[in-house]
């Protein structure tokens, strides 16, 4: 299973660095897990978003625009490309998804993304998306929104998503290879039921066993580094920060 990240500044694209994406990929299937501000065009750099190709869905943690923004512009994409694929993309996330995109790209009637995005919500049971068992718990915040594992011939990656700590993120990572956690708080007094600090991240990800902490949804107006120190206070395992371009196999 290769995990490679798209894009990953917390709340708001950088210069070099988009909103949430990650591509999780095993037996050439692969899923694009959220499509925050600014990843449609680095993401073409790691495959080709209007296959016709049954080896290809999306997956969204939740409807914030730093994490599904650019489906609008990949509905343009797809449905006024001269050869537009005929196959409709599967995508699974909340509830609201269709009508968040459509919301976004200012579209009056939504039935027209259903001539290009197939869209299921998440259900409480295990799904399944070409080798992939998808599993969610419900996350901590403002919207409706979700923690994923991703299951693949027994290695998997979990991915918080945008969350405030809750112990069901801890059971849904258990013993997971990588532990995809945002850290967008550092140190005490922050906004309740919203994102996870350096020190929660690292101590959700030791109750839960996992291999490897891979920090990421890191915001600019704190220091990397205190992010990083806190969360290496918590957990005992390896532990690196999430950066556009890079890829880890597991």
């Amino acid at each position: 299973m290769k995990l490679t990240v798209v894009g990953c500044s917390g709340s708001y694209p950088t210069p070099g660095n988009p909103g949430s994406c990650y591509v999780v990929e095993h037996d050439g299937y692969r899923l694009v897990l959220d499509f925050g501000s600014g990843s449609l065009g680095p993401l073409q750099e790691v495959l080709d978003p209007t296959t016709d190709a049954d080896d290809l869905a999306v997956v969204l943690s939740h409807c914030h625009v730093d994490h599904c923004a650019d489906l609008a512009s990949l509905f343009v994409m797809r449905h006024y490309a001269p050869r537009r694929p005929r196959r409709a993309l599967p995508i699974i996330g909340p509830s609201d998804t269709t009508a968040r995109i459509a919301a976004i790209y200012g579209m009056d009637d939504p039935v027209m993304l259903a001539n290009e995005f197939a869209v299921q919500s998440f259900e409480p049971h295990e799904m399944h998306m070409g080798p992939f068992a998808i599993q969610v718990a419900r996350a901590v915040h403002p919207v409706e929104a979700y923690s994923v594992r991703l299951t693949a011939d027994g290695r998997s990656i979990t991915y918080s998503g945008d969350t405030g700590p809750n112990a069901a993120l801890a059971t849904l990572a258990e013993g997971t290879d990588i532990a995809l956690f945002e850290a967008s708080f550092v140190g005490e007094g922050n906004p309740v039921d919203l994102h996870l600090s350096g020190a929660d991240a690292g101590r959700i990800a030791e109750a839960a066993g996992a291999g490897l902490l891979l920090v990421t949804h890191l915001v600019t107006w704190n220091d990397d580094a205190d992010v990083l120190r806190e969360a290496s206070a918590e957990f005992t395992g390896p532990i690196e920060q999430a950066r556009p371009g890079m890829t880890i196999t597991v």
